[in-house]
């Protein structure tokens, strides 16, 4: 039985990740009442796991480094990251991205999130890579608290089934809570901002493919479910086969006191101060310990001699022809990546890095070794170092004799010990395709028009808008999200 109470807003926004939470304080800061809708128990969403940059131009930080930069600048400089994608670009959208970015970044700053930097990225003509700290869950806290202080009604635990469609328009949402239906109408507009779709397997199949689709999902609960609203009266998906990955990542880490910890503005300017201050063997522990994101190992370690073997022991792909692709299909879909000495001790050193990582740049194996003690394991033996991560000894033994009798070209194999095993390792996939959006975040039909009451941000309504380029992707989610909480808010009641 549908519960008969109705709730009302002037705004409803579904999902609380960074463009929701956006979009609902842009439109409570508008004076109109906003409710947003959850699905899970905490807000944050992809945003939490995200390595935390955010690239724009005309910022404060550029200023005091004494970088004059333009969105006209930012606008050239972000086609050249696209290559052959730059033809399925939305120019139009970019072009509202950078021009709006600016502010959405000094919104952030004036919600007290810190950054460090800006920092290179070439082809970026000026460091445009504003760096949070201490790490990417600060967004959600600071947009939650100034959500919260705006009076915005933010429900968890409520998954929006569909749309209310009536007169031609959006009129609100049914959502179920606790067993139960409930209906919420929205007076001005509806906000669709659910993440992207890289949990939901038959939607990637449809779109990406099957390789894609065995691929995992950072979040598994981006399972897509507001596109699906969407494309239920009538929206559209553009740059559906267009994904980020498939990539081979570390699990991410286990929960600690300090990953624990309220990312405080106090927390970010003591680390702020002590990157600026202290030296680097002091600081770059202190940082590894607030690490949420999921780090990707660099392909020179394969290319240096590095194997990949899965739970049974065996090497399973050429490790550098696209092993993203195979370790889905591996016993519990994942791998780990095997090293001896010589290995370890050119990856304890620049320009050889385990991976990129935020806050310190890169990560060394000395790092993983310090601050990833759930990843790293290492004995003196291959027959100990078996029993350390649970693979059958006999058979590791066997994998890495047949690899040293014929080892990849240039590097001499597998021999000094001790040896170490990095991983677990999986495959993971973030969906690019979005909802067809006009730059005033209006979803629009197959017919190219505007379906009145519905607005989308984020990787929900990423629109065609191409965003490589480490920055692009939370920029966007936080700047749509403000400007489709702003285009909800102003539109008229009917």
């Amino acid at each position: 039985m549908a519960d008969a109470a109705v709730n009302s807003a002037d705004v409803i926004v579904v999902g609380a990740g960074g463009s929701g939470l956006f979009a609902a304080v842009e439109a409570a800061e508008m004076g109109r009442r906003v409710l947003v809708l959850e699905k899970n128990w905490a807000p944050g969403g992809t945003t939490n796991w995200a390595i935390g940059s955010l690239s724009s131009s005309a910022s404060p930080m550029q200023a005091a480094m004494g970088i004059h930069d333009t969105p006209a600048a930012h606008f050239d400089d972000m086609a050249l990251f696209h290559g052959a994608l730059l033809c399925r670009d939305n120019p139009e959208l970019r072009r509202a991205f950078v021009e709006n970015v600016p502010d959405t970044l000094k919104k952030l700053l004036d919600m007290g999130v810190v950054f460090f930097g800006p920092m290179p990225e070439p082809p970026h003509r000026v460091p445009r890579m504003h760096n949070v700290l201490p790490n990417s869950r600060a967004y959600a806290h600071a947009l939650y608290g100034r959500a919260r202080e705006l009076g915005v009604d933010i429900r968890l635990n409520h998954r929006v089934r569909r749309l209310l469609f009536e007169r031609g328009r959006v009129v609100g949402v049914e959502a179920e809570a606790d067993g139960s239906q409930r209906r919420f109408m929205a007076l001005r507009g509806v906000v669709l901002a659910g993440g992207d779709f890289s949990a939901n397997r038959e939607m990637k199949r449809t779109y990406a493919g099957e390789a894609i689709a065995q691929a995992g999902a950072l979040v598994e609960t981006s399972t897509g479910d507001a596109h699906q609203l969407a494309l239920d009266i009538g929206a559209e998906i553009v740059n559906g086969d267009i994904v980020s990955g498939p990539q081979l990542r570390f699990v991410p880490p286990r929960i600690n006191l300090m990953t624990m910890l309220p990312p405080s503005r106090f927390l970010a300017l003591l680390m702020k101060w002590s990157m600026a201050n202290l030296p680097q063997p002091i600081i770059r522990p202190f940082i590894m310990m607030f690490l949420t994101t999921v780090l990707e190992p660099q392909r020179k370690l394969y290319e240096s001699g590095a194997i990949l073997i899965n739970r049974d022991g065996s090497r399973f792909a050429d490790e550098c022809d696209k092993p993203q692709l195979a370790v889905p299909q591996q016993p519990y879909k994942e791998a780990y990546i095997i090293l001896d000495g010589l290995l370890a001790k050119k990856f304890s050193s620049w320009p050889n890095y385990i991976s990129t990582a935020p806050g310190i740049a890169y990560a060394y194996l000395p790092d993983y070794k310090r601050n990833r003690k759930d990843i790293y394991s290492t004995a003196n033996s291959l027959r100990a170092l078996a029993r350390k991560i649970g693979v059958p000894s006999t058979k590791l033994e066997k994998t890495v004799s047949d690899y040293n009798s014929n080892p990849r070209a240039g590097t001499p194999g597998l021999l000094k010990p001790p040896f170490i095993a990095l991983g677990p390792v999986r495959s993971w996939v973030l969906t690019e395709g979005g909802l067809r959006i006009s730059t005033a975040m209006e979803v629009l039909s197959k017919g190219g028009e505007a379906i009145p009451g519905l607005f989308a941000a984020g990787a929900t309504g990423q629109g065609g808008i191409i965003l490589e380029g480490h920055g692009h992707h939370l920029g966007w989610a936080f700047t749509s999200g403000r400007l489709a909480g702003r285009a909800a808010a102003l539109r008229e009641v009917e």
